[in-house]
């Protein structure tokens, strides 16, 4: 199997390059770890007898002057709408006290898009040709011979797959790179520490949504935003759709990534009470709670990942991470994006920029 461009990974800024490489009618293969599309960007899609509603587990917001994500939602013909913000905020202290009218709308003017963000993947990959999407394909092995790549794949179900590439994009967080690809020749050893010293964004997070019949916080003068000092959610948002039902809260575990995985059950239970303690019984009966754990999925996550970040990183390319193999190996995830690292905006801008790298090289 042959192409000009492999790009590995079919997250957001994948397939935004597949996009970008379709375009300009450049030969290109995508092949994706999950049985999935999206990467980061996941939702649990809700069931009822007439339509499916998605709820965000991964990423949720984007914001004004964020300009790619404003033209992609445009161009995809996607509608996007504000965080629900209308009535008072809730703080919970260390003792469990709850107080109304505490603190701001932390979100209050980011936008959503109806369909929730898998919407921006699906257009994508609606845009690209789907025959050329490679899911169940994890990257094994990547090796340069002269000018060539050779990308050996463990594809599910079967045996190995290579695929002969002139250059490859890996899409992926740099630290997943550096932990689960194994190169030949090795990378040096300051370009392996530089993409074990990018955090991946969220990696380490958990989230839990729950979806309810009615928005019975609206009901009572609550925007649905809440802090708390106590947990295990230590921040609540409004999660459900512009219009109609099932409606939903959804919070940020607090709990430490290392003390998650062995106590799921007990912490979506602790998660149902301190709704409950917060915005009445009527939280009593959730429709279902759904529970992502970002920090144990390897596509997205290594063990770097599992303590938590105290403060947004300073992202961007390094320059150990520029030419690599001679400008035949390219980053292109949210966390090589200078102004935007760590965002959906990211993900598109450090795309865009190795798209520019790209063209510019195979037309010389």
């Amino acid at each position: 199997m042959n192409t000009d461009v492999l790009i590995v990974g079919g997250g957001l800024s994948g397939l935004f390059l597949a996009q970008k490489m379709h375009q300009k009618s450049i030969d290109y293969i995508v092949v994706e770890a999950r049985d999935r599309i999206g990467g980061r960007i996941h939702a649990y899609d809700h069931k009822n007898a007439d339509r499916t509603t998605p709820f965000d587990l991964g990423p949720t917001w984007f914001w004004p002057g964020q300009q790619r994500m404003l033209d992609l939602v445009q161009e995809l013909k996607l509608q996007s709408f504000q965080q629900y913000s209308d009535g008072e905020i809730i703080y919970e202290d260390a003792s469990g006290h709850v107080m109304r009218g505490q603190g701001y709308a932390s979100m209050q003017g980011a936008y959503r898009i109806e369909g929730g963000m898998s919407s921006l993947t699906d257009g994508l990959r609606r845009q690209i040709d789907t025959e050329r999407v490679c899911l169940n394909s994890c990257v094994k092995k990547i090796t340069k011979v002269g000018d060539t790549i050779y990308t050996t794949l463990r594809a599910k179900g079967s045996e190995d797959i290579v695929i002969k590439s002139a250059r490859i994009v890996l899409a992926l967080p740099p630290r997943v790179i550096s932990e689960a690809i194994e190169f030949e020749p090795g990378l040096a050893q300051v370009v392996n520490a530089s993409l074990r010293s990018v955090p991946t964004w969220m990696a380490g997070h958990a989230k839990i949504v729950a979806l309810y019949e009615q928005p019975f916080w609206r009901n009572k003068g609550l925007s649905g935003d809440a802090t708390s000092r106590r947990g295990p959610l230590m921040e609540i948002h409004d999660a459900s759709p512009a219009q109609g039902g099932p409606y939903a809260l959804f919070g940020f575990v607090g709990v430490r990534a290392v003390n998650r995985r062995s106590n799921v059950h007990e912490i979506i239970e602790a998660s149902k009470s301190q709704l409950i303690h917060i915005f009445g019984d009527e939280a009593r009966q959730p429709i279902t709670i759904e529970f992502q754990d970002w920090a144990f999925e390897p596509e997205t996550s290594t063990d770097l990942d599992l303590a938590p970040l105290l403060e947004h990183p300073h992202y961007g390319v390094k320059n150990d991470l520029k030419n690599i193999w001679d400008n035949r190996v390219f980053l292109a995830s949210t966390e090589m994006a200078p102004e935007h690292g760590g965002y959906l905006e990211g993900a598109l801008e450090a795309s865009e920029a190795v798209a520019k790298q790209l063209l510019a090289v195979i037309s010389r």
